[in-house]
């Protein structure tokens, strides 16, 4: 789904056509680092998210930044830009998703840590606290209506005293299930598209010793 009331124009105009149903429309390159407090329990979590660039280049022209087209933007820019993404519609969860045992990790708001464009492609950074966590976490990075796809191109890091294992997606299955729910319902709206997004997502596993 779309996390804030940002729409580059040209890309809702686009999604009005048939081939919007062709999901997902935006590609973000996540970076997750782990942050452990001075017992080494986990309690917090710092997200990157890098814009493919047709969706950087739609933003940036939507905003009137950048009207050289050399893919650097002023101090004055950037004031513009940091924080487009942090204005999170009611229900939005930040398509990040932590469990401990069976039970879901509560995430705190985000807290903008920084925004740039780098070859003409914008980054921003926000942190996230969470309760601390002294056993195992899983990490899914994932948009449920699989709108905007999430991979980890960014990497994941943790602290020294933590141990960390990353189980890939099962991509044959998850587009499986893309192929199956289209064939039983062709003509299904857009904002009706099944909720297939975590079967896209890598399963991210984080111990630590505390």
């Amino acid at each position: 789904m779309i996390r804030s009331r940002v729409i580059p124009a040209a890309l809702a105009l686009s999604l009005a056509a048939p081939l919007a149903q062709a999901h997902p429309h935006v590609f973000v390159q996540t970076g997750l680092t782990l942050v452990a407090d001075a017992d080494g329990r986990l309690v917090g979590v710092e997200v990157s998210w890098t814009y493919d660039d047709f969706y950087s280049l739609l933003l940036l022209e939507d905003m009137g930044l950048d009207p050289d087209g050399d893919g650097a933007l002023t101090p004055d820019e950037l004031a513009r830009l940091d924080g487009f993404d942090l204005q999170w519609i009611e229900g939005y969860l930040g398509d990040l998703y932590l469990t401990a045992g069976d039970a879901p990790v509560d995430l705190g708001r985000p807290e903008g840590r920084g925004t740039d464009v780098i070859a003409g492609q914008i980054v921003t950074r926000h942190f996230r606290s969470f309760a601390p966590q002294s056993g195992p976490v899983i990490v899914k990075a994932y948009d449920p209506t699989f709108y905007t796809a999430y991979d980890l191109e960014g990497g994941v890091t943790v602290p020294d005293s933590c141990k960390l294992t990353i189980q890939p997606a099962d991509l044959d299955r998850a587009y499986t299930m893309v192929e199956e729910a289209l064939y039983k319902n062709p003509a299904m709206p857009d904002d009706e598209f099944p909720e297939v997004g975590e079967a896209f997502a890598d399963v991210v596993e984080v111990s630590c010793s505390a």
